[in-house]
């Protein structure tokens, strides 16, 4: 186990390992169990939303708090919540804790287990807190107040996992939990129908972007088409002629032929793109140069409009690890999706 500064951290999950926070509630993960909950409820860890404060609102058991909060004075050794991921399964090579407005009452130390256990499914049985399959997977460690504690780990194994259990020493609060993995999608029988390579659930994993000042390059992979514009990618307004924002997507497999590309605008309706390209190439060994001349368009400069999913029909043979969406000049979309071979 390693602690990194936060710019050490995420270059690593998402150039090293390509991972993604697999746990988190916009990708489907969902809070099974926990030990005790009495002050704020466990499944505030995996909001996607940053935690905030009102130092002036309380509730039946205390002061209000955006996060887990236990009991003072636990008997037993740790408090602990279990998490079911929202993938299938994956390879876990970090997490961040964050403790934001948890000040003398923050987790002293934490540690993570996890385990595989598919034949529970998105069944929402939790394992047993006492399960013999649990390993850990980070060590204890120590925490302060109000701070984010990104942690690698130093040994990666190859383990496949679909569950983790937080734990915190003795006990108090954590604002936000986020676990990082490499995503292992469901087999795929031969001769099956294109599936969307660039989704999450999938493998696909977004390793560069040019801005996201106002939302994540990450949401573009999520199932589904969101609640509002806080769930996709959105850049920063340019004012430099010519200029273009643009996101990097490893895909969850290498495709052969690309069925066809959806760029959907959801709930982007005065800042949507005027125009989307997307390109796709192979490379193995690194994350591509957004500027490699071996990128192949599949769309090229085509017009978008508010709040619509942009289907384009693309047919094409290519062989393709990664795709490359282009807005012109800027602006929001809220998926993207390549269905291929």
């Amino acid at each position: 186990m390693s602690l990194a500064s936060s710019q050490e951290f995420y270059t690593a999950v998402s150039h090293k390992f390509r991972a993604a926070d697999v746990i988190g509630a916009k990708l489907g993960g969902k809070v099974l169990a926990c030990s005790d909950e009495w002050f704020a409820d466990a499944s505030n860890l995996i909001e996607p939303k940053a935690p905030i404060r009102d130092a002036t609102r309380f509730v039946h058991a205390g002061a209000w708090y955006d996060g887990w909060e236990t009991r003072r004075h636990n008997t037993a050794e740790y408090d602990w919540t279990v998490i079911r991921m929202g993938v299938a399964a994956a390879h876990l090579v970090g997490c961040v804790v964050d403790t934001a407005f948890f000040n003398g009452n923050h987790a002293p130390a934490i540690s993570v287990d996890a385990l595989y256990a598919p034949e529970l499914g998105t069944d929402d049985q939790a394992p047993a807190e006492d399960d013999p399959r649990w390993r850990e997977v980070i060590p204890v460690t120590e925490c302060g107040p109000s701070a984010n504690h990104y942690i690698l780990r130093d040994a990666q194994t190859s383990d496949a996992y679909t569950h983790v259990k937080l734990k915190m020493y003795p006990d108090g609060g954590i604002a936000r939990f986020r676990m990082y993995g490499r995503v292992i999608p469901l087999p795929r029988a031969a001769g099956t129908p294109p599936v969307d390579l660039a989704a999450v659930v999938n493998g696909g994993v977004a390793v560069a972007v040019s801005d996201q000042h106002f939302g994540s390059a990450d949401n573009l992979l999520l199932p589904g088409r969101g609640h509002d514009m806080s769930d996709g990618w959105e850049t920063a307004r340019s004012r430099k002629p010519g200029h273009v924002d643009w996101v990097i997507v490893e895909l969850g497999g290498k495709a052969r032929r690309v069925d066809k590309v959806v760029v959907d605008t959801a709930h982007f309706r005065g800042n949507f793109p005027r125009a989307v390209s997307v390109h796709v190439l192979e490379e193995d060994s690194a994350v591509p140069a957004h500027d490699d001349p071996r990128w192949t368009p599949l769309v090229l400069d085509a017009a978008t409009s508010a709040d619509r999913e942009h289907e384009f029909a693309v047919g094409r043979d290519v062989v393709a690890t990664h795709v490359k969406l282009t807005i012109i000049p800027d602006g929001g979309v809220k998926r993207l999706r390549v269905f291929a071979a």
